[in-house]
């Protein structure tokens, strides 16, 4: 697997935010200064490199892979029972259902857990723009505003300035887990997270290399890796990646607007399907269902003013003309998520929007707050900071709910060219593979903010780093198998509830 260089064009929607992404300063999400452009106390790349080094005293690399749960550890279920007070309440007990199902599921949903438990870790003291839930189904296949299809991050909700290794040690934990629920030997395991942080590493060191410009432009190609490196790839990943290219081609706009809406009464509506998809008219009547509707629709009219000029032109030619919620995720279940039918020039020009509630960041009880009051803002300066090519209806707002609650949500498209890995259906090999594409995703997406020269010499050349970090995924599998079976008990006593 490789990342190829981009050809340089400047996206609108990165140029609204000229703040540190491109820059070696140490991350943070607030705005660059004027001082930022003088040379003056400046270091070097060698100074830089020297700070990487000197970082291994206070954390040696091999002190990663530690990993024993605090002797005070919060309890598991209460911290999700705390999530869950802030969640709509009939969705909570689909939450913990779909948590059930597996540790693999579980996982997907305990992002506040492991924050917590990553809290107590060693850390190199490097920060980076973190994703903040960096398990292996946030890496997708997306498509840039040039009509390209790339593989990137996803999912942004959690996105917070942090210890890079925080990252890292989600996306391998998550690998380990996925590879128990295949039957994966222990062996087979190692080398699957091994090779991933030594993707990571190996591209770290390359982006170092790099002028920031370039670094900025590196992105993931899905075409490049289909055509020039099959050989790398060997027939059978080739013929799942180009699979996978077809179906994520396939799930564009037109095909969700034939999938969730119908002809009522001559008028193009959202399908009922409760309660994953409800029409806005099914959940409220009256004054209330019109207030709701003014809400969403006060949402999509002034977040147009976070979109770059040209944006905002297109947004303008569509109209309104349904609202739904919709459940999403695993760990989102019960946040606010909706999804808006616009038309443009007629009935078979649709716009999907799906307007997602922006809460609090998991990673935000454990590291320096935010400089973002608007959550909504926060996740989509983040996603813009770490991603090659974003949404290009990527935007933000705030609104007083209908519940006379503030809340802040970010908007995007529902479906524009997704595809998602399916890990069942991996084997070691193939899930080795991957492992090394999200890690050298990630590895670019920290490179954008974080001083990558440190963290290039933080992880030098050998392997102690990889060997230790496998050992820690492996830790925290089983910490993961003993959260899942607290929940499996809390259901079972009726602590908690959950719902088909």
């Amino acid at each position: 697997m490789t990342i190829v260089g981009a050809r340089p064009v400047l996206r609108d929607s990165q140029a609204q935010r000229p703040a540190s992404a491109a820059s070696d300063r140490p991350a943070t999400d607030r705005p660059a200064t004027s001082r930022a452009v003088l040379d003056r106390d400046w270091p070097t790349p060698a100074e830089r490199a020297a700070r990487g080094k000197v970082a291994r005293a206070n954390a040696p690399r091999g002190s990663h892979a530690e990993y024993e749960p605090a002797s005070r550890r919060a309890d598991p279920i209460d911290m999700l029972e705390g999530q869950s007070h802030t969640r709509l309440p009939d969705l909570v007990p689909l939450r913990y259902q779909r948590m059930l199902e597996s540790p693999f599921r579980f996982y997907r949903g305990a992002a506040a857990i492991m924050a917590a438990d990553l809290a107590g870790t060693p850390t190199s003291g490097i920060d980076v723009q973190l994703c903040g839930d960096a398990h292996l189904l946030n890496f997708r296949l997306l498509a840039s505003p040039e009509r390209r299809l790339v593989f990137d991050i996803n999912d942004f909700d959690e996105t917070h300035p942090g210890p890079w290794e925080w990252d890292l040690k989600r996306l391998t934990a998550s690998l380990v887990i996925a590879g128990r629920a295949n039957g994966f030997r222990p062996s087979e395991r190692r080398a699957i997270v091994t090779a991933a942080v030594g993707a990571y590493r190996s591209w770290m060191h390359r982006l170092a290399a790099m002028n920031n410009l370039d670094v900025w432009y590196t992105h993931i190609d899905v075409a490049d890796l289909s055509t020039r490196f099959a050989d790398v790839l060997g027939r059978r990943a080739s013929r799942q990646l180009a699979k996978a290219t077809a179906n994520a081609r396939s799930r564009d706009q037109l095909r969700a607007f034939a999938k969730l809406t119908e002809v009522v009464d001559g008028q193009r509506r959202f399908n009922s399907d409760p309660p994953l998809l409800i029409p806005v008219g099914e959940l409220l009547a009256g004054a209330e269902r019109d207030q709701l509707i003014a809400s969403l629709g006060f949402i999509i009219e002034r977040y147009a003013s976070t979109l770059s000029v040209d944006r905002r032109s297109l947004l303008a030619q569509y109209r309104l003309v349904d609202v739904a919620r919709k459940v999403v995720g695993v760990g989102s279940v019960g946040t606010r998520c909706w999804v808006a039918l616009l038309l443009g020039r007629d009935g078979g020009d649709p716009l999907l929007l799906q307007l997602k509630e922006a809460q609090t960041s998991v990673l935000a009880d454990h590291l320096p707050a935010s400089a973002f009051d608007n959550q909504g803002e926060r996740v989509v300066a983040g996603q813009r900071r770490m991603q090659a090519s974003s949404d290009i209806f990527l935007g933000w707002q705030r609104v007083d709910g209908f519940d006379h609650q503030q809340r802040d949500f970010y908007v995007r498209q529902l479906q524009d060219w997704k595809g998602i890995a399916v890990p069942e259906n991996m084997f070691p090999r193939g899930m080795t593979q991957f492992g090394r594409l999200c890690a050298a995703t990630l590895a670019r997406a920290h490179a954008r903010s974080g001083d990558r020269i440190a963290i290039a010499a933080y992880l030098g050349t050998g392997k102690t780093f990889d060997y230790a970090i496998a050992r820690f995924a492996e830790a925290y599998a089983d910490q993961n198998e003993a959260d899942h079976a607290a929940l499996t008990q809390a259901v079972r006593t009726g602590r908690v509830r959950t719902a088909p």
